[in-house]
């Protein structure tokens, strides 16, 4: 049985080298490299202020806040998710979300009927150096 702890990750710190408002931490607590076949998922944190940063992902994925409010776009529409709410965001449809709340965001993301995920952002992220996240890679 493969079980993670989402109160013991190692999270890695992004931040857009053109916008310093764009900053996360972030990890990939379940995908292939960890035995999934058909899903995965992403853990985000947000302090107060940040954005994760308009992207588009190669599945579609289901975000649930775990903690925080956040403003969440989904292509042309915009409106605010707080702890324990779902936002669908289809495959390739650009989305972001910003911490809009006095506390840490957390949010998760499922993505099912793939345990590859390629993430394309508009910005370029360090430590990477990459506008772009694939999880073949990890």
């Amino acid at each position: 049985m493969l079980t993670v702890d989402l109160n013991k990750l190692n999270l890695t710190e992004f931040v857009a080298k053109n916008n310093p408002g764009q900053r996360c931490k972030a990890t990939f607590p379940m995908l292939s490299a960890n035995g999934t076949q058909n899903s995965a998922t992403v853990y985000i944190e947000l302090d107060p202020g940040e954005e994760l940063g308009t992207h588009t992902d190669s599945a579609e994925e289901i975000l649930l806040i775990l903690e925080g409010k956040v403003d969440a776009t989904v292509g042309n529409e915009s409106g605010q998710a707080s702890k324990g709410n779902l936002v669908l965001v289809p495959k390739m449809i650009p989305h972001n979300f910003k911490n809009i709340g006095n506390e840490k965001a957390k949010v998760i993301g499922f993505f099912g009927g793939a345990n590859n995920i390629v993430a394309t952002f508009e910005n370029v992220w360090s430590p990477t150096e990459s506008n772009m996240v694939d999880t073949a890679a990890m």
